[in-house]
């Protein structure tokens, strides 16, 4: 049975210097794939320009519609590393209308894996549109009870004997590798530019967000915006930090205020807040993470949490192709509110 391998120093473990000479062939698919880094560009519209700040957003919701954003980023080199063990089949955790399982089941068609997805819940009457897209990539889906999600059991009858495991969300060792990248693509891109003072990420599970304060070394200050109630994700990072990179940093503040309710909630504000930023901007946000991470940037300089002057980062982790369904959510909210009346 395959599972996670713990590496003597999982952080360094591969060196994507020499990926092409390991495993040629996904290495050249994976470089066709993503040929040069993402955008970086000035945050346009008066949204914090009012306060004196610089703020430049790093465009990862455009490497691609279904392998966007921090999904990528997290599964590349988990790619590789089911190559090199030889898997055929990718097995991974989600919710019903995960970003995360949406981009496994692209990649597992895109590079040639079967994929399996273990779903949070009883199997819903129809599917939403993730499930729908996952299953046309040819995903094969069990729905897991709560209890059995929770503790990440494995029907006994799959067959592990070749399969790959991913955790949710894309979050070990080689993820927060992989997100590490966005710092040296930002660090590249802003060559003989003065230092960015603040960067910002949205965060689910706390691997991009492990990333990027392992690759700064301590340099500048990172908020990390959660998107779940509570404070939990604190704990999350550092072990992380200490699991897959044997440091721990203290340039860095987990945003609690911004989670609208918890994970995959929102209120009508936070809508309203999205759609003007879209109209000002021309960039799309989703409510489940960057929305409110922006809402929260945006609302901290008016607070006057920044200093005047200070340059600002924002990590667009992606995560758009959650709207199909968000919009179907309220779609059925709504028809449900009607019945009820």
């Amino acid at each position: 049975m395959l599972q996670e391998i713990e590496f003597e120093h999982p952080f360094i473990y591969i060196n994507i210097l020499h990926i092409s000479t390991i495993m040629p062939e996904l290495s050249k698919a994976l470089q066709r794939f993503y040929p040069r880094p993402s955008p970086l560009q000035p945050l346009v519209g008066n949204f914090l320009e009012q306060y004196g700040l610089e703020v430049l957003i790093k465009r990862d919701d455009l490497i691609d519609p279904a392998l966007s954003g921090n999904k990528w980023r997290k599964l590349h080199l988990n790619l590789l590393e089911a190559d090199r063990l030889e898997a055929s089949t990718l097995l991974t955790f989600g919710g019903a209308y995960s970003n995360h399982i949406y981009a496994v089941a692209a990649a597992g068609q895109g590079f040639g894996f079967q994929t399996i997805g273990m779903i949070r819940g009883e199997q819903p009457k129809t599917f939403g549109a993730t499930l729908r897209f996952a299953e046309s990539c040819g995903m094969v889906f069990r729905f897991l009870s709560r209890t059995d999600y929770r503790n990440k059991n494995i029907p006994t009858d799959i067959d592990m004997d070749g399969t790959y495991l991913i955790p949710e969300g894309g979050t070990n060792c080689l993820g927060v590798k992989g997100c590490a990248s966005i710092v040296t693509e930002v660090q590249e891109q802003l060559s003989g530019e003065a230092a960015i003072d603040y960067w910002c990420t949205s965060s689910g599970t706390g691997g991009t967000a492990a990333g990027i304060i392992n690759q700064l070394q301590g340099q500048s200050q990172v908020l990390v915006f959660s998107s779940l109630k509570g404070d939990f994700l604190q704990g999350d990072i550092e072990q992380l930090l200490q699991k897959c990179t044997y440091t721990s940093w203290t340039n860095w503040q987990l945003m609690t205020e911004y989670h609208f309710g918890g994970y995959a909630k929102f209120k009508p504000e936070l809508i309203e807040f999205m759609d003007a930023f879209k109209k000002q901007t021309g960039i799309a946000l989703d409510p489940v993470y960057t929305g409110k991470m922006v809402y929260g940037i945006v609302d901290l300089a008016a607070k006057g949490f920044f200093k005047k002057g200070s340059r600002i980062l924002i990590v667009h982790t992606g995560g758009l192709q959650g709207m199909a369904g968000f919009y179907e959510q309220r779609k059925q909210n709504r028809n449900g509110n009607r019945n009820r009346n």
